[in-house]
C-alpha cells in the first residue's frame, strides 16, 4: 500500500515545496512573533484557496495536455491582448523568478551557516558565499538531469524533511490546542495585522505555481482517469504544506517577539525553551525549504516562456535548459556577492500582484470551457468557489500594490 502511495504521488509536492520557501517562512515566523496563533485563520484560508486553483490547473493540465501559458497564447484571439497578456506574464514570471531565486538561495544558505557557520570564497576584491554556490549546484545538477522521476523523488524526500523539521519544532513548544483551533476557524485581525494578513495569503496563493502545476501534471499523467489521482496528489500536498507553516507560526509564536525579526532569528529565540536542538531542527528546514524552492522557481519560469513563445515545453530541451539557468545563475549571483535587487523584487512585486488576479480571472474562465475541457469543465460549485477567490485576489494585488508605493 506505501509503495502504491509513492507511486501516485505527482507534482503536488513540488506545488508544496515552491510555496514554502525562506520568504514563506519568514513571513510566518513574523506573523507567529508578533501576533501569536492570531493570524492561523489567514493561513486556513489560504490553504483552501491554494487547493481549489490548483486542483483547476492539474485538470487543466491532464485533459488539455498543454501548460496554461500554451492554452493563454491559443485561447486569447485580439492579437493586442495577446501581447499584453504575454509580457505581463513573462515579466512577472521570468523577472520575478530571478528575483525571488536570490532569497531562496540565500535562505537555504542561512540555514546551512546556522550549523556551520559563514564561509565565503575571495576572489580578488569580491567575496562569494560558498553556501549560496553550493545549494545553487545542487539546484544545477537536478535540472540538467532533467529527468522528473529524479526531481519528483527528490522533492518527496526535501518536503517530508523540511515538514519533520518545522513540525518538530511546533511540537516541541508545547501550545495549548484549544487555542491553536479555535484561531484557526475564528478569524480575527489584531491591529496592524491586515499587511501580514496579506502577505501569509499572497506567500501561499503563487501566481507561478498555477503554471508550473498545469505543466508537471501533463508531464505526470496523460490520461483522464488519472484526475481522481491527481485531485487527492493536489489536497494531501498542499495541505500538508499549510500545515508545516502553520506549525512555523506556532513555534514563533512561543517566543519573545522583540527579538525576532527574521526567520534566522528563529532559533536563537526557542533554544531558552528547549536547548540547542532548536538550531538544527531551524536549520534543516530552512535549507530544504531554500533548495525546495531554488528548483520550482527556475523551473516555473522555463515552463511559463516556452508556453508564452511557443517552444517545446521539454525538461531536456536546449532552449528550456537556457532558461532556467539564467535564473540559476541570477540568483546564485545576486545571493553570493549579497547584491539586494530592491528595485526588482518591487517590480515583482507589483507584477504579480496584477497578474495573480488575472490568472486567476483567466483560469477561471478557461475552466468553463467545453472545446478546452469537455465534460471536465467546472461545476458551479468550483465556480463559485473560485469566484470568491478572485474577489479576494483582486483585493489583495490591489493592497499588494498599494503597500510597495506606500500609500497604506
Amino acid at each position: 500500500m506505501i509503495l502504491k502511495f509513492f507511486k501516485n504521488i505527482g507534482p503536488g509536492p513540488l506545488i508544496a515545496a515552491a510555496f514554502i520557501g525562506p520568504g514563506t517562512v519568514t513571513v510566518c515566523t513574523l506573523a507567529g512573533a508578533n501576533f501569536g496563533f492570531a493570524l492561523l485563520w489567514a493561513m486556513a484560508l489560504s490553504i483552501f484557496a491554494t487547493v481549489v486553483l490548483q486542483e483547476m490547473a492539474a485538470r487543466l493540465g491532464i485533459v488539455s495536455q498543454k501548460g496554461l501559458s500554451e492554452i493563454i497564447r491559443e485561447e486569447i484571439t485580439h492579437p493586442v491582448v495577446k501581447v499584453l497578456a504575454i509580457i505581463l506574464i513573462l515579466s512577472a514570471i521570468v523577472i520575478g523568478n530571478a528575483a525571488y531565486e536570490a532569497g531562496n538561495i540565500s535562505g537555504g544558505a542561512l540555514g546551512m551557516e546556522a550549523i556551520v557557520g559563514n564561509v565565503y570564497w575571495e576572489i580578488g576584491s569580491i567575496k562569494l558565499n560558498v553556501m549560496s554556490l553550493l545549494i545553487g549546484i545542487i539546484a544545477f545538477v537536478l535540472l540538467y538531469i532533467g529527468n522528473y522521476n529524479v526531481l519528483e523523488k527528490v522533492f518527496v524526500f526535501l518536503v517530508i524533511l523540511m515538514s519533520l523539521a518545522f513540525i518538530t519544532t511546533a511540537i516541541l513548544t508545547k501550545p495549548n490546542l484549544v487555542e491553536v483551533f479555535k484561531n484557526i476557524f475564528i478569524p480575527k485581525a489584531p491591529e496592524g495585522s491586515i499587511l501580514s494578513v496579506i502577505a501569509l495569503i499572497g506567500t501561499t496563493v503563487v501566481p507561478y505555481n498555477i503554471f508550473l502545476h498545469a505543466s508537471l501534471a501533463k508531464t505526470k499523467w496523460k490520461d483522464n482517469s488519472d484526475l481522481k489521482s491527481a485531485k487527492k496528489d493536489t489536497m494531501i500536498a498542499v495541505v500538508l504544506g499549510g500545515m508545516v507553516s502553520m506549525c512555523i507560526i506556532i513555534a514563533a509564536s512561543a517566543i519573545q517577539k522583540q527579538s525576532i525579526t527574521s526567520a534566522s532569528d528563529l532559533a536563537l529565540g526557542l533554544e531558552p525553551l528547549f536547548g540547542s536542538f532548536a538550531k538544527y531542527f531551524l536549520a534543516i528546514g530552512l535549507f530544504a525549504a531554500g533548495v525546495t524552492s531554488a528548483i520550482t522557481a527556475p523551473l516555473a519560469a522555463a515552463f511559463v516562456t516556452d508556453g508564452c513563445l511557443g517552444w517545446e515545453s521539454d525538461l531536456k530541451s536546449k532552449k528550456f535548459k537556457a532558461i532556467w539557468m539564467v535564473i540559476v545563475l541570477l540568483g546564485v549571483v545576486f545571493s553570493s556577492i549579497g547584491f539586494k535587487s530592491i528595485e526588482i523584487i518591487k517590480f515583482a512585486q507589483v507584477a504579480n500582484g496584477i497578474l495573480l488576479p488575472v490568472i486567476a480571472g483567466f483560469l477561471l474562465w478557461v475552466m468553463n470551457k467545453s472545446s478546452v475541457l469537455g465534460t471536465y469543465k467546472n461545476s458551479k460549485l468550483q465556480n463559485f468557489l473560485g469566484l470568491v477567490i478572485l474577489v479576494i485576489t483582486i483585493f489583495l494585488g490591489l493592497k499588494g500594490i498599494l503597500s510597495v508605493f506606500e500609500l497604506i
